[in-house]
């Protein structure tokens, strides 16, 4: 009896500090849901998104490793649409733009040696991809920044740039990365503005791009 009193005891003490610890984790989330709603808003105006916004509803769920939340994310692209869970309304390229906008502010508050985008910048060309590539670079001065991408704006603006490709035999196909050399990196970046046998101008173009010019 003495047994079954000191358990229920440690149990009822174990769950109330554990309904604290997850009430004071609720509220600093949702205090910086809305900071984060805010600060995404900003982002994606200057990725070509002026009306995009992006809610984060934090709803009661049974406690668990990660809290008694459950955070639901809301988009929506358009003005006067309303928001809807994030799967169920963006394209490609709005999910890529958010999810660049995200990862660049929590970059800021993680220390976090190395970032991998894995073609974040589906569905997205021109001005939006030279602001990507921008702060690509931006968040390379505090981290490692790993991008796979086929756009010549992102790639033209990396320190260094490897090559991925396959190998073929009679038994099996091995897929292979290299470091470009300045010259191959040219022509390389050349080949994704203009095809596989890039004109002159575009071998111009790939090479100012290149060096800043």
């Amino acid at each position: 009896e003495e047994d079954l009193a000191e358990a229920r005891l440690a149990l009822e003490e174990a769950q109330a500090a554990m309904k604290e610890s997850a009430g004071e984790l609720t509220s600093s989330r949702k205090e910086v849901a809305g900071r984060l709603g805010k600060e995404v808003a900003g982002l994606l105006h200057d990725l070509g998104m002026p009306n995009g916004t992006l809610a984060v509803e934090i709803a009661s769920a049974e406690p668990g490793r990660s809290g008694a939340d459950l955070a639901t994310f809301l988009f929506s692209a358009n003005k006067g649409a309303k928001a809807q869970e994030l799967k169920a309304v963006a394209s490609g390229g709005e999910f890529s733009r958010l999810m660049l906008a995200i990862k660049y502010i929590l970059a800021a508050r993680q220390k976090l040696p190395t970032i991998i985008f894995d073609e974040i910048d589906t569905g997205v060309s021109g001005e939006i991809a030279l602001k990507m590539a921008e702060m690509m670079a931006q968040m390379a001065g505090s981290h490692q920044i790993i991008t796979i991408t086929h756009l010549h704006q992102l790639a033209a603006r990396g320190r260094s740039h490897y090559f991925v490709y396959k190998e073929e035999s009679a038994q099996r196909t091995v897929s292979r990365i290299r470091r470009l050399t300045p010259e191959e990196r040219v022509m390389e970046i050349a080949q994704m503005i203009g095809g596989n046998r890039p004109s002159e101008t575009v071998i111009r173009n790939a090479r100012e791009m290149l060096t800043g010019g």
